[in-house]
């Protein structure tokens, strides 16, 4: 398949904001790919390549700004693919320059539509909304399967390529291969908002609470003696938490694959600040010395599968109850299952008062919906937060000049692509904070203007706000009252940043239709 035909059908996808026209201009697409090929063009529609970013920055932009394009289409994708190899697998002295070449060439053979597309793949700016939900979608129409069946195959597979693969080649008989087992992690199941407790109820009836921890989520999969632990974004961190490994070993079960968080704590059990947890998480070197100053506490909120059973079609009750025959009080996080808002009101207050950033609500009757955010389960904070992407960031003036300062907030347009912005902020920044979000921000640079720096949209910062007002300034009609930067999120990528529906329910009116991010 050529380049030509994945980038006109992500201009067209583009061009309509109706999801099933995107729907059947992907579906058309996905129907005639070859199969060696499907990996490939998922990765493209999705807004990312196979091999990631490839160390590809602001200058090399610039210089390939300067490619004249090809007169007429004739790059194949297996072409391109090839060249994001090669470049992926360089590294050390020369590599820069071996980069620059390569892309060069590739750009040199594209049109300018495909120059285009390139482009905005490589610097994360494609806003053509092949999100993948609306890929999914088409995935299942492309096979004539139900939409249903090609999500929980993704969600049980931890993404989506191996899933197109095998619907499109071979049907609803190769989605038999998806199951939950240990080793192979899923994607984690979200939580949806609640402004309260009582609210919570309301919603949900009799609910389990839990106490919301801030630290790093985590999956934990065991057979026999050898144990794994995943980061929220599906990687391999075992080397990096040796307690977890330890705590988990010690289960009576001898296959497990448990849902739970990763957290350091002082030494009368209140939790050390969220930057501290991820000193740890996620380190490869120093572990052991490190471990010592800093210990990490396991704590377990969820079971998804034990001695050969896939528990996440069961309800919640009974999977907790599973877990508890498993684990140690210490690692397990304090619950509270209630339909009084009373008890569930003086439960939050213990959490708050235990240092915690409040209460997690769940439907008791729920079962694990992996992968996806939804009204089975509802966290209630003390603050109102968001997690917000970095769009951009303005340079400082006065003691801050010299750092890249006011930030641009963008939440996520699940419908359009792409992130709507919602104000900026330079509140809450500490130096330290300014001096990484400057080197950092430099290294993400995609365009730049006298003032301003526009970044690739993949840092993710959790941002406190006293209200969402009204806003015509803004494409989605509201902003950010008094935003502040509370932390940067290490563990969460762009794609689980929150939504543009989810600020709209802290908006006091919420407007029409939001507009979408240039």
């Amino acid at each position: 398949m050529r380049l030509e035909a994945v980038a006109a059908i992500s201009r067209a996808v583009a061009g309509t904001a109706a999801r099933l026209e995107k729907v059947g201009h992907l579906a058309e697409l996905l129907a005639r790919v070859p199969p060696d090929e499907i990996a490939t063009v998922i990765a493209f529609l999705s807004g990312e390549p196979r091999q990631g970013r490839m160390k590809i920055g602001g200058a090399i932009l610039s210089a390939l700004r300067s490619v004249p394009p090809a007169a007429a289409a004739r790059v194949e994708l297996r072409e391109v693919d090839a060249a994001f190899d090669r470049i992926a697998a360089l590294s050390g002295s020369g590599s820069s320059a071996a980069r620059v070449q390569l892309l060069r060439e590739l750009f040199s053979a594209a049109t300018a539509d495909e120059q285009d597309f390139l482009q905005r793949l490589l610097f994360g700016e494609l806003r053509q909304g092949a999100l993948e939900g609306v890929l999914v979608d088409a995935v299942a129409r492309a096979a004539d399967l139900p939409s249903a069946r090609i999500r929980r195959a993704a969600m049980l597979a931890g993404e989506l390529a191996p899933v197109a693969r095998a619907a499109l080649v071979d049907g609803d008989a190769g989605l038999a291969q998806f199951t939950l087992r240990p080793f192979q992690p899923v994607q984690p199941m979200l939580a949806d908002s609640s402004a309260d407790v009582g609210a919570a109820l309301d919603d949900l009836g009799e609910a389990s609470f839990e106490y919301k921890l801030d630290g790093a989520r985590m999956q934990v999969h065991k057979m026999d003696d050898e144990v794994r632990v995943y980061s929220r974004a599906l990687r391999d961190v075992t080397v990096a938490v040796p307690e977890v490994v330890t705590v988990v070993r010690a289960m009576p079960a001898r296959t497990l694959v448990l849902d739970g968080e990763a957290i350091a704590l002082r030494p009368d059990g209140t939790p050390l600040p969220f930057q501290e947890t991820m000193r740890r998480f996620g380190r490869k070197l120093d572990v052991a010395s490190l471990a010592d100053a800093l210990p990490i506490t396991p704590m377990f909120f969820d079971a998804l599968y034990l001695d050969g059973d896939p528990l996440v079609d069961e309800p919640l009750a009974r999977r907790v109850a599973l877990l508890a025959d498993q684990g140690a009080r210490a690692n397990l996080v304090p619950r509270l299952v209630t339909a009084d808002s009373g008890a569930a009101a003086a439960f939050a207050q213990r959490a708050l008062a235990t240092g915690h950033e409040g209460v997690m609500a769940k439907a008791v009757d729920g079962v694990y919906a992996a992968g996806r955010r939804g009204q089975a389960w509802l966290k209630v904070k003390q603050a109102r937060t968001l997690d917000l992407v970095i769009l951009a960031a303005e340079w400082g003036n006065g003691r801050r000049r010299g750092t890249l300062s006011n930030l641009h907030l963008g939440a996520r347009d699940p419908v359009h692509g792409g992130f709507v912005m919602l104000g900026k902020t330079f509140k809450g920044l500490i130096d330290a904070m300014l001096a990484w979000q400057t080197k950092k921000f430099l290294e993400l640079e995609i365009g730049r203007d006298a003032y301003t720096v526009y970044v690739r949209p993949e840092i993710v910062a959790e941002i406190a706000f006293n209200d969402v007002q009204t806003s015509p300034q803004y494409p989605g009609g509201v902003a950010l009252r008094f935003a502040r930067v509370k932390r940067y999120r290490d563990d969460k990528t762009a794609a689980e940043a929150d939504t543009i529906d989810m600020v709209l329910r802290f908006a006091p009116c919420p407007p029409g239709s939001p507009g979408r991010s240039g």
